[in-house]
């Protein structure tokens, strides 16, 4: 029988040979202009003739430090907070709904204040970035608190270990599954942050060049630039994926295979 690994390599080349036949089918049948949907040979051609600029390596650089140091201070804010209110049930219900507002509210809408406070430069998409990644980060690692054995607290409490003792032996080892699995979620977020804000008022990242290309009228380039930002995207979920089954290889959600 092959392994689940085995039959990735097997399965993704097919599909995406098949979506590729399927995008190569649609605008020949349907006579699609290139400016509307380039074949998918045409926007190959594109992407060979990004790569070899410099342009395209640049917005990666910026993009990419936007995004990593987005999600940093979201990681810390989004953990250590959800730790606190995780043991601290009372506070979470007076602080959640404010904490919900940050993200209900709708970020295309709060751009225009975010450039006028932190301006058009990196620090206003690191701030994207970090807003939108910290909650799915704070609320994981809240419900991870919460998920804690009531048998080991009541051991905490018999043995009278100091608070910061629980924290460090309990709830941070007990949680970490769930943590880890807002980490994966938070580093998504936190790129489409990045590139939201460098969409919506920047000059300098892949979001920046994609808004570039489409005024230029080079369809063609904006699809390669789309697929380098989802390219960047899969390798930063793919690492954080690595890490989480590398600190947590005996929890089921590692997808590593248990033995009986």
């Amino acid at each position: 029988m092959a392994s689940s690994s085995a039959i990735l390599w097997i399965t993704t080349p097919l599909l995406l040979a098949a979506f590729l036949g399927a995008w190569k089918a649609y605008t020949v049948l349907f006579d699609v202009g290139p400016l509307l949907l380039p074949p998918p040979e045409t926007v190959a051609e594109a992407m060979v003739e990004l790569l070899k600029g410099k342009t395209i390596y640049q917005a990666i650089q910026v993009t990419l430090y936007e995004t990593l140091v987005g999600f940093a201070l979201a990681a810390i804010v989004g953990v250590v907070l959800g730790i606190i209110l995780g043991r601290a049930r009372n506070l979470e219900r007076v602080l959640s709904p404010f904490l919900v507002a940050t993200q209900v509210v709708p970020k295309v809408a709060i751009v225009p204040l975010i450039l006028l406070w932190f301006g058009f430069g990196t620090t206003s998409k690191i701030f994207m970035a970090a807003i939108i990644a910290f909650f799915v980060m704070m609320q994981n690692t809240i419900l991870g608190i919460r998920s804690v054995d009531p048998g080991h607290r009541d051991l905490m409490r018999v043995i009278q270990a100091p608070w910061w003792k629980r924290v460090i032996s309990l709830d941070i080892p007990s949680s970490l599954p769930y943590v880890l699995t807002g980490v994966e979620l938070g580093i998504v977020f936190a790129i489409t942050g990045a590139v939201v804000g460098e969409y919506l008022g920047g000059d300098e990242g892949l979001g920046a060049l994609a808004v570039t290309m489409l005024a230029s009228l080079r369809t063609d380039m904006l699809f390669a630039a789309v697929i380098v930002m989802t390219v960047l995207g899969f390798l930063l979920y793919t690492v954080t994926a690595a890490i989480r089954r590398f600190a947590i290889p005996w929890h089921e959600s590692s997808g590593r295979p248990t033995s009986l």
